[in-house]
């Protein structure tokens, strides 16, 4: 009798998550209070410890990426499997970046939203294999997923920029922004200008990648998303240019980083709720 080989998303749905995912899981969570305490109390050793749990986390992460790799299971084989690479990215650019810096403010939000992610990555269904998916569709969904990464990890810099400017202008230092918890707007702007300086040719190729490919599978450029990727592109495109050549600084710069961030969540939402349903 011959059995039948199993197809990709009955692959997916018969690998568990490892032990390492869960340990991931447990460190994002603990890095998660960690930073909540720094921000709250003010404890210089809870943000060191934070960064050093998420910094553990990653690299339970990075087992568990390893190990479905030797399972066949691809980062870019679902839905699920791109978001919880999303988060493993997310999370590792966003401690190479502000190693050096004290921003727990930015922990506050880098670290609960790594954890969402990797929560939403494992509850959301598979799904069925994404048609035509070859190494050319890997590799152009592997640098979207890391560009938007970067842009993330950039957005949060940017948000934190703007409520610090706020309430330096306010002369005030509100429950959002204690003193402890503030990082100089420049070191701020100029992190976040790094992380969209280095992620804008990645996501470039991204998009071109993903050109390349939908003329390959002939499915035509109707889709919403597809609007939604170049409005991101553009958006960063803007900002890198408005910087260089008009010296586009602070607000303007994390406003615009804001928007070209929103459009490539679009495309992630559009994308998840199509082959997830």
């Amino acid at each position: 009798m011959t059995v039948e080989p199993a197809t990709t998303s009955e692959r997916l749905l018969s690998v568990p998550p490892s032990a390492a995912f869960w340990i991931a899981i447990a460190l994002y969570g603990c890095a998660t209070i960690a930073y909540l305490l720094s921000f709250v109390a003010g404890k210089a050793r809870a943000g060191q410890a934070a960064r050093l749990l998420l910094l553990a986390g990653v690299i339970a992460h990075s087992v568990d990426i390893g190990w479905r790799g030797v399972e066949h299971v691809h980062p870019a084989a679902s839905v699920r499997e791109a978001l919880g690479f999303l988060a493993f990215v997310a999370a590792g650019g966003f401690l190479a970046a502000t190693w050096r810096y004290k921003v727990d403010l930015a922990g506050v939000v880098a670290a609960p939203a790594t954890l969402a992610t990797l929560a939403v990555a494992r509850l959301s269904p598979v799904g069925v294999q994404q048609e035509g998916l070859n190494s050319l569709g890997r590799i152009h969904i592997m640098l979207a997923v890391t560009g938007v990464a970067m842009f993330a990890i950039a957005t949060v810099l940017s948000l934190l920029y703007k409520l610090e400017e706020r309430s330096l202008k306010a002369k005030r230092f509100d429950a959002l922004t204690f003193k402890h918890s503030r990082t100089p707007l420049e070191s701020l702007d100029q992190l976040s200008h790094r992380l969209v300086l280095a992620g804008f040719p990645i996501f470039t190729v991204a998009v071109i990648t993903g050109v390349i490919w939908v003329g390959q599978r002939g499915t035509g450029f109707g889709r919403p998303e597809y609007p939604f990727a170049i409005a991101s592109w553009l958006a960063f495109a803007t900002l890198l240019i408005m910087r260089l050549v008009y010296g586009w600084r602070g607000r303007r710069s994390a406003n615009l980083t804001l928007v070209g961030f929103g459009a490539s969540v679009a495309v992630l939402v559009i994308y998840l709720l199509r082959r997830s349903l």
